[in-house]
């Protein structure tokens, strides 16, 4: 069953992983776990402004997590975040595999 997407949120997730950096950042951190701002900087290859301006977009939508500890603060990703973009996605999904099925019967029908 496909939940109910809410348009706004689906949008504010597509905006936030619609910049590479930003998308790299994010796979980043859901394959290496909670990393600084520090290590995150080094890995993007960016200033650590840069960094800062793309983890308050990735927190905005959600995707990521911080706490800290210390002067330090730590990001994770938070890969379920992603669910409604999943959802929207599954939505046109079902809408292609509906068009192919309708092309192959007729295709049938075309062949003697």
């Amino acid at each position: 069953m496909v939940r109910r997407v809410k348009p706004a949120h689906v949008n504010t997730v597509f905006r936030a992983l619609a910049d590479p950096t930003r998308r790299a950042i994010f796979e980043q951190l859901t394959r290496e776990g909670e990393q600084t701002v520090h290590a995150l900087t080094h890995y993007a290859g960016v200033s650590q402004p840069a960094v800062s301006k793309h983890l308050t977009v990735l927190k905005r939508a959600r995707l990521v997590r911080h706490r800290r500890e210390g002067r330090e603060t730590h990001y994770r990703a938070r890969p379920d975040a992603l669910a409604p973009m999943v959802d929207w996605l599954k939505l046109y999904g079902a809408y292609w595999s509906d068009r192919f099925d309708r092309l192959e019967t007729l295709l049938e029908r075309m062949d003697p």
